[in-house]
């Protein structure tokens, strides 16, 4: 086929020698099947801001930490240096979580790294070496769509153990080999430490994998892990080996607002103290 302009330069410095087909264009990235020597990998072709349709990623963005504070200005001020920055730090978010996430035991494509808004990686297959399907084409037994959930709010929790959320987890961004789920598109991850929205997407993406999987084990419907494994990392007990149990329940002790009341009372009268006694030192 045609060699799309955004990898030529690659195969000119000789990371990808053949350019194989088209495997998908979605909305953020058009995704070829290249050949890298003997290997077959994918390239991830980001496409420019003005032709992406992912929507609100300003929200996404919130809390990742610039590599500079020139690079971090430039970003708040919006200056074509700051929107060509924000544009590189979109495209490296992915490959920065993809090596973080490989490393905390979430099965990922694995990253070759990202040149020039091009991601070379890992091409998931199946046993028969075609390109492995998505979970939404994929139908299961009951016993297969409990085995396989377990194992995705298993990566869910590890991802968060490694201050990652994935941030928009559905069937489509999960692919399935002959050894299970593979967690896939990962540009828009968040920071769970710095976002102020973190809560929010985990829990709509832990319920958009429950919905999916309980079509086929019906019983999942009931569980309740996000707010399980939110409440673990909230107390700081979550850990990446935690077992979870699908149940959370709230809190019935009632909050004493008499006593909150007192508190906050008491908080400032001291705090009017202390400025009295500032104000007489200064006095004398």
């Amino acid at each position: 086929m045609k060699i799309p302009k955004r990898i030529q330069p690659l195969i000119e410095e000789g990371l990808v020698d053949e350019v194989i087909g088209q495997l998908m264009s979605g909305k953020e990235a058009t995704v070829y099947i290249v050949r890298c020597g003997t290997d077959i990998r994918c390239a991830k072709v980001y496409k420019e801001a003005n032709k992406r349709s992912f929507k609100k990623a300003v929200l996404y963005r919130e809390g990742r930490k610039g590599r500079n504070s020139r690079r971090t200005r430039a970003m708040e001020k919006g200056s074509r240096f700051g929107r060509d920055q924000q544009e590189e730090a979109w495209q490296n978010a992915e490959v920065d979580a993809l090596y973080r996430l490989d490393n905390a035991g979430v099965r990922v494509p694995r990253p070759y790294g990202c040149f020039d808004g091009v991601l070379l990686m890992e091409l998931i297959t199946d046993e028969d070496g075609n390109v492995a399907p998505r979970l939404n084409d994929v139908s299961m037994s009951t016993e297969t769509a409990l085995a396989d959930h377990r194992i995705v709010i298993r990566y869910v929790t590890r991802m968060l153990c490694a201050g990652v959320i994935h941030g928009d987890l559905s069937e489509f961004n999960v692919l399935v080999d002959s050894d299970g789920p593979v967690i896939i598109d990962l540009p828009q991850a968040v920071d769970a430490a710095g976002n102020n929205n973190a809560q929010a997407m985990l829990t709509r993406d832990v319920n958009n994998i429950t919905s999916y999987y309980g079509q086929f084990a019906p019983k999942l419907l009931d569980t309740r892990y996000a707010r399980e494994i939110w409440g673990h990392y909230d107390k700081g007990d979550l850990h990446p080996e935690i077992e979870l149990t699908g149940n959370f329940e709230e809190s019935g002790v009632a909050v004493d607002l008499d006593s909150v009341m007192q508190e906050i009372k008491a908080a400032i009268l001291e705090e009017q103290a202390r400025q009295a006694r500032l104000i007489a030192a200064e006095a004398q």
